[in-house]
C-alpha cells in the first residue's frame, strides 16, 4: 500500500525534550522506514534539521521559559501533502488548519494538552487565570470541531475530547506508543555513579517540570522511608520544587536535564516511577518505565487510570490523597520484582509500531 504523504505541525520540536516531542519524531521515523513521507514543521531552535523538517521564524514564549512560538507560515515543501496533521492548536495547528483548507486535504488533529492547563503561566492572578482558561477551552473546541479526526492518546483523553466538541465528533483513540527496542531494562551502574545515586532504593521521575504535575507529592510521600528521590528533567516547576525538596526529611536528588540516550538507563536504575500529575493525556514516561522494567506508583486520574494497571505494572491511589501515595509507593517497593515481570510481559501492546499501524489505517479513513 503507498502510503500518503503527511505534513505535521507543532509547536514543540527537538532539542525541546517532552512527549509531543518524541511522538512526533518517532512517529516520523517510523513512517519514513515504511516508505511513507511525513515532513514536519516547528519553530526554528538549536536543533540541525533534517531533511523533512522545516523550521519556521519563531520567537521565545514570555510566560515559559524554553519554549518558542512559530509563526504560522507554510513552507513551499509540504504544498504536496496529502494528509496535514495538527499537533497543535497553536499558531502552527492554524498554519496546518489553512493548508488543509487550500489543498482540500483532510486535516487530522492531535490531542496532547488540553489548552486550558497553561493558563497558569500566563497569570498569576486567580480570576485572570479563570478567564484565560475559559477562552483556552473556546478556542480549544473550535479548533478540533474543524478537524476530520482528532487522535486522542487514551481513552480518557477521548472521552474529554467528546465532552469539549460534542458527541459527534470523530475520535480515534491512538497511543503514542513506545519504541521498545531504545526503552529497555538496560544496565545502570555507570549512569548511578556518573549521577553520584547511592545503591538504596530509588523512587524518581523524570520529565517536565510543571505546577500541574503535583510533583512536590513525591517528596512529601518518600518522607519517612528509607529511600532516595530523584529527579530528572527541568522545568518552570524546578526552583520551587528544589526549595520544598531542601525542607523535607528525605534525601532528594535533581539530575537537570537528561539526554534521550540516559533514559532507559535511568528507568532502569529506578525501583518505582512516581507520577502524581492528574493532567496527562496519556502518560508515556510511565510507559517507558514499564518498557525498562520498573513499575509506577501513579495517581488514579486523567490517563494514568487507564495507564497503571494495579497489581500489574504498579499501583494507583486518589488524587490529592499523598498518605495513599506513600503506601502506593511501599506497596510498589515491596512487589517490585514481581511486578518487574508482568510490566515487561505488556511491551509489545503498548509498541510505537502498533501505533503506527492505527495511524495508517486512520489516514486511509480518512483520504
Amino acid at each position: 500500500m503507498t502510503l500518503p504523504q503527511v505534513a505535521a505541525f507543532t509547536d514543540t520540536y527537538l532539542p525541546t525534550v517532552n512527549g509531543v516531542t518524541y511522538t512526533v519524531k518517532t512517529w516520523r521515523d517510523r513512517w519514513h522506514a515504511r516508505g511513507g513521507r511525513m515532513d514536519v514543521v516547528y519553530p526554528r531552535s538549536d536543533h540541525d534539521a533534517e531533511d523533512g523538517e522545516y523550521p519556521v521564524r519563531s520567537l521565545p514564549f514570555p510566560f515559559y521559559e524554553g519554549f518558542r512560538l512559530g509563526m504560522p507560515q507554510i513552507p513551499d515543501a509540504v504544498n504536496g501533502a496529502d494528509v496535514v496533521h495538527a499537533h497543535t492548536p497553536f499558531s502552527l495547528g492554524m498554519a496546518g488548519q489553512r493548508l488543509a483548507r487550500k489543498l482540500d486535504a483532510p486535516l487530522v488533529a492531535s490531542y496532547h494538552t488540553p489548552t486550558g492547563e497553561y493558563a497558569e503561566y500566563v497569570s498569576s492572578n486567580t480570576t485572570v487565570e479563570s478567564a484565560v482558561q475559559s477562552s483556552a477551552e473556546h478556542y480549544e473546541r473550535w479548533f478540533l470541531d474543524r478537524a476530520a479526526v482528532v487522535v486522542a492518546p487514551s481513552e480518557r483523553a477521548a472521552a474529554h475530547v467528546r465532552e469539549t466538541v460534542g458527541a459527534d465528533a470523530r475520535v480515534e483513540v491512538i497511543s503514542n506508543g513506545v519504541d521498545t527496542d531504545f526503552f529497555r531494562p538496560s544496565e545502570s551502574d555507570d549512569f548511578c555513579a556518573r549521577h553520584d545515586l547511592p545503591d538504596g532504593p530509588l523512587v524518581g521521575y523524570t520529565g517536565r517540570h510543571g505546577h500541574e504535575k503535583c510533583l512536590e507529592d513525591i517528596v512529601t510521600a518518600c518522607e519517612g522511608l528509607d529511600v532516595t528521590v530523584v529527579f530528572g528533567g527541568d522545568g518552570p516547576a524546578r526552583e520551587d520544587l528544589k526549595a520544598m525538596a531542601a525542607e523535607a526529611d528525605v534525601d532528594v536528588r535533581f539530575l537537570g536535564f537528561l539526554d534521550r540516550e540516559e533514559l532507559p538507563a535511568l528507568y532502569s536504575a529506578l525501583d518505582v516511577f512516581a507520577f502524581p500529575s492528574p493532567v496527562e493525556t496519556q502518560g508515556l514516561v510511565a510507559l517507558e518505565a514499564n518498557c525498562c522494567g520498573t513499575p509506577v506508583a501513579g495517581v488514579d486520574a486523567g490517563a494514568l487510570s487507564d495507564t497503571i494497571h494495579d497489581g500489574e505494572t504498579g499501583y494507583s491511589y486518589p488524587e490529592g490523597d499523598v498518605d495513599r501515595f506513600r503506601r502506593a509507593i511501599e506497596r510498589t517497593l515491596d512487589e517490585r520484582e514481581r511486578l518487574r515481570e508482568t510490566c515487561l510481559a505488556r511491551r509489545d501492546a503498548v509498541s510505537v509500531d502498533h501505533a503506527v499501524d492505527r495511524l495508517a489505517t486512520v489516514y486511509d479513513s480518512v483520504l
